[in-house]
């Protein structure tokens, strides 16, 4: 093993890392080629939306749809900072317009229609843009027969937007159900964090709702639950392992795993239409 000082010297030129769960010293490379996820606890470390995308979706095959879609301000929005200049903060940060990207491309060769959410720009919050993202990717699927695979992660709606975010929760549950009504297959994936407004609407509505191990699920935080309804709550309620042993996440899948184990349920469960090729 390397000494302290050998590690102290490695990580300032970049080749160490801490991990976020353990807080281990780990190699940087190690945990990249474990596609992000700690070798010694198996944290999942969070992943951008350009990573999901280069990580799950075969090379060269993802055409993004609708990637200069932008936010408007439609109330003028301003607390400490102006909604106009968090979103130009944000933008110059992450590359992207907003907190979602979505567009067509092949999982180890089966055609789908994928959706992945920004962490970091405003902690994947759903307001206008990504709503109307995520509902034209639902008729996209509707029309072609294609499955609709979606990797969820937000911190809910977009309060900047105040009731337009909301009527967002409305407007993607209805557009799943035009989905399902088409036949089509949407899967779910949720992975560290998935809460409020976006799991109580699309999120949530999946054929088949899969996670990461040890994501944080739900839709408010313990405080407010426990304050709501005047009970203790159960160690670790809001995490998907206790999600899947209640009944309301259908299988938590390692990271490492995840991309066969979508193939699979592709084979298993898409419609009858070919998706290979």
């Amino acid at each position: 093993m390397p000494s302290d000082a050998r590690k102290k010297r490695e990580a300032s030129n970049g080749l160490w890392m801490k991990c976020e769960g353990c807080e281990a010293t780990v190699y940087k490379k190690t945990v990249e080629e474990r596609m992000k996820v700690c070798p010694e606890c198996d944290y999942h470390f969070t992943l951008s939306a350009r990573e999901r995308i280069e990580m799950f979706l075969d090379k060269d095959s993802f055409e993004e749809f609708f990637p200069n879609m932008m936010p408007t301000d439609p109330f003028g929005f301003t607390d400490l900072e102006s909604y106009k200049s968090r979103l130009a903060r944000y933008s110059k940060a992450t590359g992207l317009h907003d907190a979602i990207i979505i567009g067509a491309g092949k999982l180890l060769e089966r055609k789908i229609l994928a959706g992945a959410m920004e962490p970091n720009f405003m902690r994947a919050s759903m307001g206008s843009v990504v709503g109307e993202k995520v509902t034209r990717l639902f008729e996209k699927g509707a029309e072609t027969g294609l499955p609709v695979v979606i990797f969820c992660a937000s911190g809910g709606a977009r309060m900047q937007e105040g009731a337009l975010s909301l009527m967002q929760m409305a407007k993607t549950s209805a557009a799943v159900a035009r989905l399902d009504k088409a036949g089509g297959l949407f899967i779910s994936v949720l992975t560290n964090p998935t809460t409020a407004g976006v799991m109580a609407s699309f999120a949530s509505l999946g054929d088949l709702v899969v996670a990461e191990p040890k994501a944080l699920i739900g839709f408010t935080g313990p405080r407010v639950i426990k304050e709501t309804l005047k009970t203790e709550l159960p160690e670790g309620f809001q995490t998907s392992e206790f999600m899947l042993e209640h009944g309301f996440v259908d299988r938590v899948i390692h990271r490492t795993k995840l991309k066969d184990e979508l193939a699979l349920l592709l084979d298993y469960l898409a419609p009858k239409k070919e998706v290979r090729g």
